[in-house]
């Protein structure tokens, strides 16, 4: 790219004469003149938050029970009354077509259950033959508990789970024995690596698309030294509230794609500015003083969205918000001060180790703009009402499997095929019945001033409730004023029948069980219907509160009333879209084996609510990015459909390579082989790609189109109250071709 005879000579006070720089602006030039001391601060930061780290740091915990809820009280009775059922358990099941009670097999599994024994952390192991164990009637299967000393599955280290299985392994006699439980789960599932797979992506993306190893690596490096301070205050922040061990994940997605996508724009519009003449120092100015405002604008876009979990009222949920805040504020801070920095290293040498690619043709000489995404801009201009009709048909196609989508929590049942976890759950189900995988935990409290009696007819009125397959005797509590029972339902956890179980229980059995008892239902299953519902109940609550702030946040950036409201309908849109596919992989068929789902799956009812706050914050950013160029235009040539025209075409090429790069952060996430995470992979990787193709390079513009100069309409009286964020920053300060011209306002209509 030449520059002028002048341009190196040039600086960002020379080019602007009066104009002083923002906020924004000022930081750059700080931090680009004080390269060194930046980039060690950067370090310093690192360091001081390791140390923050291994002083302070606490382990991940999740509580996903629904507060207030029946689940939720039997959970809490458990825990007082029933001490010895707190830790964590893992199944022991054998099995065998021999069977497994003659004497050959009861001496193998004597000997493994001494040998098990030994491994750290188990305080005990239910014999299978025991009291506290359970054969099967046709004598194939067998069932026994181990005991941990841990409160939680996360607190039992893998490698000791991984000895128990090792044990558990070799078939001996036609003896096969397998462990369940979350524990098991846990260790069976190992790592892939996702962020390393996602940053090697972004790599060959970002070389793709500038052609400069130099250009690429500057995103890069943006984003790294943001994760490297966010992803090791995560420990710390663990400390201070409950964060679920997955929420690393998410907020290594959102720091590694936002991050890059944040540095993309500002790496595209230093380029530019260089294009115009200007001096490393002055074209870095410029660049945080424009395009930088509209890199705040859409983090706190993401910021609001995830503020809004903390409607949901879960503190799992405030975990994960506050996890993915803190990840989208550091990337923020760095793109503010460490990319500058960074391009006062390199600033001069960013076209350096160019790769022998073909250039892109442009409009017209010096233009940044290609002549391809042009001519598509002027192809929608012309189509406009063909292309909104198109957008919105295929939007709506692809929501459509999200209307037969089952919620719930995954249990063992759709863990991958082979498994220890899921060969114990269909040998359990197999030898004693579905509902042995999911049951019913029933914790009785009685009043001191009841009749002795009080529950004596409470176990024949469960084993008479339409659903229950049997009923444990009664177990008296510490205290002796409750008792606990056990109800195995005819169906599986993941049942309709089980729900429907469980409300005949709490409506209709317990309340006639008599006066003085209350009686909660908990267990696993109870907790995630409980879960379920209670999340279905404020998800309103996140939409309206969301999409709200959301849309007086780009009423006050962009000063227009259509522009909020259309951008509010088009994320709905796409995130609905992105639902749909999330809903056609779970249902376990083509589409779900590519991804590893073999069977049909419910949905957690958390993941949509936390993929939508995400997709609607990082949507949002796809639209700032384009309508701040668009708006740019409008206020220079008061022309509508030109500054449709030149924002598309001059951002397409930007939106188009940040959503590849985000794409390929969350589709690396996919093959986790943790559910939720591979989900959230799925339905945000499927969102970008529908965003910032159909969405923002199809129907926005289209739509824009057809609604003319109303898109930039705003009431007089509301015009003269809204603050000034100029969110497209002031270019023509710092274009030297416009230097003495004064931006054109186009009249705003009362």
């Amino acid at each position: 790219m030449s520059q002028g005879p002048q341009g190196d000579r040039r600086t960002a006070a020379g080019d602007a004469g009066p104009h002083r720089p923002g906020p924004l602006g000022r930081i750059a030039g700080w931090s680009f003149r004080n390269r060194g001391r930046t980039v060690l601060l950067w370090l310093l930061a690192a360091g001081v938050a390791l140390g923050l780290s291994v002083g302070l740091g606490s382990k991940y915990s999740a509580d996903y029970s629904a507060p207030g809820s029946d689940s939720k009280q039997a959970q809490e009775l458990l825990a007082q009354d029933f001490p010895g059922l707190g830790g964590e358990t893992i199944s022991l099941v054998l099995t065998s077509d021999n069977g497994v009670t003659d004497d050959a097999s009861r001496a193998r599994v004597q000997g493994l259950l001494t040998r098990m024994s030994e491994v750290p952390h188990v305080s005990g192991i239910d014999d299978p033959y025991g009291p506290r164990g359970k054969v099967s009637a046709d004598g194939r299967t067998a069932l026994g508990q181990i005991h941990l000393d841990v409160a939680n599955a996360p607190d039992m280290p893998k490698a000791d789970t991984r000895r128990l299985l090792d044990l558990a392994r070799p078939a001996d006699g036609g003896l096969h024995v397998h462990l369940g439980g979350m524990t098991v789960q846990q260790a069976e599932q190992g790592s892939i690596g996702s962020e390393g797979i996602g940053m090697a992506a972004a790599a060959l993306i970002l070389v793709l698309t500038f052609g400069s190893v130099v250009a690429a690596g500057l995103p890069l490096l943006t984003a790294l030294g943001g994760l490297a301070v966010s992803s090791t205050l995560l420990p710390v922040l663990a400390a201070v509230m409950p964060v679920p061990d997955w929420s690393t994940s998410l907020a290594a997605m959102l720091g590694i794609g936002v991050g890059i996508d944040y540095a993309l724009l500002l790496v595209t519009r230093f380029r530019e500015w260089r294009d115009e003449g200007l001096a490393p120092e002055a074209a870095t100015v410029a660049a945080l003083d424009t395009a930088g405002r509209a890199v705040v604008v859409a983090g706190m876009t993401v910021v609001v969205s995830m503020l809004g979990l903390f409607a949901m009222g879960l503190s799992f949920m405030r975990g994960a918000a506050v996890s993915a805040i803190l990840s989208v504020l550091v990337v923020l801070a760095a793109s503010a001060t460490l990319f500058p920095a960074l391009l006062g290293y390199l600033g001069r040498h960013i076209e350096r180790l160019r790769l022998p690619l073909p250039r892109r043709r442009v409009a017209q000489p010096g233009s940044p703009v290609a002549a391809g995404w042009l001519r598509w801009s002027r192809l929608v201009e012309r189509h406009r009402v063909l292309g909104a009709v198109i957008g919105v048909v295929v939007l709506l196609a692809l929501a459509a499997p999200f209307l037969g989508v089952r919620f719930g929590f995954p249990d063992a049942g759709n863990d991958p095929a082979g498994r220890s976890n899921r060969l114990a759950y269909d040998s359990v189900a197999a030898g004693f019945g579905p509902g042995s995988n999911g049951p019913l935990l029933l914790v009785a409290e009685v009043s001191p001033d009841a009749p002795a009696d009080a529950t004596a007819a409470l176990p024949a009125a469960l084993r008479a409730a339409p659903g229950v397959a049997a009923v444990t005797p009664p177990v008296p509590g510490s205290d002796g004023r409750s008792l606990l029972l056990t109800v195995v339902p005819d169906g599986g956890p993941q049942s309709t029948a089980t729900k429907a179980l469980v409300r005949d229980l709490r409506e209709h059995v317990i309340p006639a069980a008599g006066p003085g008892v209350r009686v909660h239902v908990g267990g696993a299953t109870a907790t995630a219907i409980d879960s379920t519902d209670n999340i279905a109940r404020r998800i309103p609550l996140l939409v309206g509160g969301v999409v709200t702030v959301s849309m007086l946040l780009l009423l006050v950036a962009f000063r227009s009333l259509a522009v909020a409201l259309k951008a509010a309908v088009m994320n709905l849109l796409s995130v609905g879209a992105a639902y749909g596919v999330v809903a056609l992989v779970l249902e376990g068929g083509t589409a779900g084996r590519l991804i590893g789902i073999d069977n049909p799956t419910p949905l957690p009812a958390f993941v949509p609510v936390l993929t939508f706050a995400v997709l609607f914050g990082l949507s949002m950013d796809y639209e700032v990015f384009l309508v701040s160029r668009m708006r740019e235009a409008w206020l220079h040539s008061g022309d509508n459909a030109e500054s449709i025209v030149s924002g598309l075409a001059g951002t397409a090429r930007v939106i188009t390579a940040a959503a590849a790069i985000m794409v390929a952060v969350f589709a690396a996430f996919v093959p986790s082989p943790d559910l939720p995470i591979k989900v959230i992979g799925v339905g945000m990787g499927s969102a970008i790609l529908i965003d910032a193709t159909l969405v923002r390079l199809l129907l926005v513009p289209a739509v824009m189109h057809l609604l003319g100069r109303g898109n930039w309409w705003l009431p007089s009286w509301l015009d003269r109250r809204l603050p000034q964020l100029h969110v497209e920053g002031h270019t023509e300060h710092y274009r030297p071709a416009a230097a003495s011209e004064a931006p054109r306002s186009p009249a705003v209509v009362g």
